[in-house]
């Protein structure tokens, strides 16, 4: 099964096994490729999370289950866990910016693959993934996540008087 990238997972009832593709979303395929990080990633999860619990994908055909209303919009339905989710979406991409926004909300909500995305903006090849980390790093600091821990490294260059000076 790990070779189809088909996981299944079951929830705190024994009987319920969902399967999970991993390969779907083009963000686990930059994370399993070395492109972006895994606070990047768990941000663009989030997000997705909140786009899917928000009921924000588009919906291609009728829903019949819905109850039949006159006047009132589909807005009235909502439940509280999908109107908060709403609203953390709609704060995490006012947090994140125009422009950034618009590539987060193609490759991590509507699972748009990086090269459609720069095809779709008329970027030149792999220049959506500076973007997009750049992004993802905003997008993790509005959620809380800490990246500066995890993005350390040379703070400064120095040669070896320099050096020898500070010691």
């Amino acid at each position: 099964m790990e070779k189809s990238g088909i996981e299944p997972e079951t929830g705190g009832d024994a009987h319920a096994v969902v399967r999970i593709n991993r390969a779907e979303s083009p963000l686990a395929r930059l994370k399993f490729r070395g492109l972006v990080d895994a606070l990047q990633f768990a941000a663009g999860e989030k997000l997705r999370r909140d786009f899917t619990l928000g009921q924000l994908t588009p919906r291609m055909g009728v829903d019949l289950t819905a109850p039949v209303m006159s006047g009132g919009g589909a807005q009235d339905n909502l439940s509280d866990i999908a109107l908060a989710a709403r609203q953390r979406f709609n704060r995490a991409l006012t947090a994140v910016g125009p422009g950034l926004s618009d590539l987060l909300f193609d490759v991590c909500c509507h699972l748009l693959p990086l090269e459609g995305a720069e095809d779709r903006r008329g970027w030149s090849k792999r220049s959506g993934r500076v973007v997009l980390k750049i992004a993802l790093d905003r997008l993790a600091a509005h959620y809380g996540l800490d990246v500066t821990a995890q993005k350390s490294g040379i703070r400064a260059w120095r040669n070896e008087e320099q050096a020898g000076e500070a010691v």
